[in-house]
């Protein structure tokens, strides 16, 4: 974790916030040597489609072939 002071941030926010965004590593804000805020990458909720699925492994059954075209069954909607 990297700190840095509140002048410091001022002068080169937008660096410091590349620099998170690229690392992921916390930095903390001191003011006179008081750390007070704590700036972090918001982490990302994105999961891959084998994670995604998961919970729906081996529960689902296909009676049709998945490359049949279902506009019919959707009528007005498509």
């Amino acid at each position: 974790m990297k700190n840095i002071s509140k002048n410091q941030l001022k002068a080169k926010m937008l660096a410091i916030f590349r620099e998170i965004e690229k690392t992921g590593e916390e930095v903390i804000v001191t003011d006179r040597h008081r750390p007070v805020l704590k700036i972090s990458p918001l982490q990302s909720s994105k999961k891959d489609l084998q994670e995604l699925f998961a919970p729906f492994r081996g529960k689902m059954k296909y009676t049709e072939s998945l490359t049949n075209d279902t506009t019919e069954e959707w009528g007005d909607l498509a």
